[in-house]
């Protein structure tokens, strides 16, 4: 794995690449011989970007710049806090994409990716120049309503995998049997639309296994769900009075969360919970704002390409971007890194971007380890918006066999066993 130590060695030598002083700023400079892309943040989108580009133009020097050295991933990380995987399953990194695809790898914050100058600048103050960008910022959060920065610390989100999956399983494994665990579930939109309802059904089945009396209690912002016929019909069959749903309509809307008492106050009165899950309402990553990517929000793209409407030669992928009708996902993100690599890679050989590119999604959710749901679609890109392709795709039926929701379930593990192995081997 590359680090700070030879950080300077790897690019001086085996990458043709030069430092160079500038304005008392160590500046890496670009090579005349060479067409640099490079991609900032290694999740679904930045990794999946990074190996295809690579894939697609091998001659293309390709530097992707994370600053954690592994990745733990959101999708399956509700079965860590429901205690079904231990937290080693989600972590990846990135030593293939270097071995392998030649990926240069710099664990490294960024500060801005300035499109007037084509340079990425780094915290640590070195620049790095290049042909094209693709940013790939993720999501952050709007702190409101008593939730500040620095309540994750005592009422976890864990929007964001790795730590703050460890400290909800934590909490969920010291409640007392009786107890409430209650979740904020946000306004749309959102990362993982599914991801919520998912993780109140794995907590129903630790709860049902190891704390039979405990309740659940959703105050939900909105007054419908991603997948909401098939997830309430589970929770009827495996967890029969248990899981206590409240709209925004009706008792869910929150008007203020006290941290340290994890007491909620919503419309309807307030709700005591002795485990409490907020995920609050969400925006594109900093590093977006930052860098005049956005407009609201989140990122307004070509949707053929993925280039930013508003920063020419940077391209934006993943949960950041407004790609609607696709969900915010992993897949997704996937899905759209491979085409903006795609189009980067026709466009720096003087080729015709695909016109219309197909995208794709599927989500798999389970509900217990042996019941599974799903959804997935094909998407085409067409002027300025993204279509579903009649007839492709399609979502799990109501009142199946649990042998089919057994299926389910096992193609949810190999989904994703597959989807690590398409980005990070």
């Amino acid at each position: 794995m590359m680090n700070r130590r030879n950080f300077n060695k790897v690019l001086l030598g085996t990458t043709a690449l030069s430092f160079a002083a500038c304005n008392g700023m160590t500046s890496l400079s670009f090579p005349a011989d060479k067409k640099r892309v490079v991609i900032v943040g290694g999740g679904f989108g930045g990794a999946t970007a990074a190996k295809y580009l690579k894939k697609f133009s091998p001659q293309t020097e390709v530097v992707l710049i994370e600053q954690n050295k592994e990745y733990y991933t959101c999708p399956f990380s509700n079965t860590v806090i429901a205690g079904i995987n231990d937290i080693d399953f989600i972590k990846h990194d990135y030593k293939t994409l270097e071995s392998k695809y030649k990926v240069i790898v710099l664990h490294e914050k960024v500060k801005k990716v300035d499109g007037s100058t084509n340079n990425v600048i780094l915290e640590s103050g070195k620049i790095i120049s290049y042909t094209k960008a693709i940013v790939a910022p993720g999501i952050d959060f709007k702190y409101d309503k008593g939730y500040d920065k620095g309540s994750e610390l005592l009422v976890p989100h864990a929007y964001k995998a790795g730590s703050q999956t460890e400290l909800l399983r934590g909490q969920l494994e010291n409640m007392k049997d009786g107890g409430t665990f209650v979740m904020v579930a946000p306004a749309n939109p959102f990362r993982c639309p599914p991801g919520p309802y998912e993780r109140i059904s794995l907590v129903a089945h630790y709860l049902k296994n190891n704390k039979p009396n405990s309740k659940i209690v959703i105050l939900d912002q909105k007054n419908k769900f991603s997948k909401q016929g098939l997830f309430q019909e589970g929770w009827e069959k495996l967890y029969p009075d248990m899981i206590d749903w409240r709209s925004a309509e009706f008792g869910g809307k929150v008007l203020s969360v006290d941290p340290k008492t994890k007491v909620v106050t919503t419309e309807d009165g307030e709700v005591k919970a002795d485990v409490l899950n907020y995920i609050p309402e969400q925006k594109a990553g900093t590093l977006a704002f930052d860098s005049g990517l956005t407009k609201g929000d989140w990122c307004p793209v070509n949707t053929k390409t993925f280039e930013s409407k508003l920063v020419k030669g940077v391209y934006v992928i993943g949960d950041a971007s407004i790609a609607t009708k696709m969900p915010k996902s992993g897949f997704s993100a996937n899905s759209q890194g491979k085409i903006a690599a795609l189009q980067i890679s026709r466009i720096l050989s003087n080729k015709a971007i695909v016109n219309p590119p197909k995208l794709a999604n599927t989500c798999y959710s389970l509900l217990s380890p042996s019941y599974g749901i799903s959804v997935a679609a094909v998407y085409e890109a067409h002027e300025d918006k993204i279509i579903k392709v009649k007839g492709a795709g399609g979502l799990s039926p109501l009142h199946a066999e649990d042998s089919f929701r057994m299926q389910e379930a096992e193609y949810a593990v190999g989904w994703y066993k597959n989807q690590m192995s398409d980005i990070f081997m």
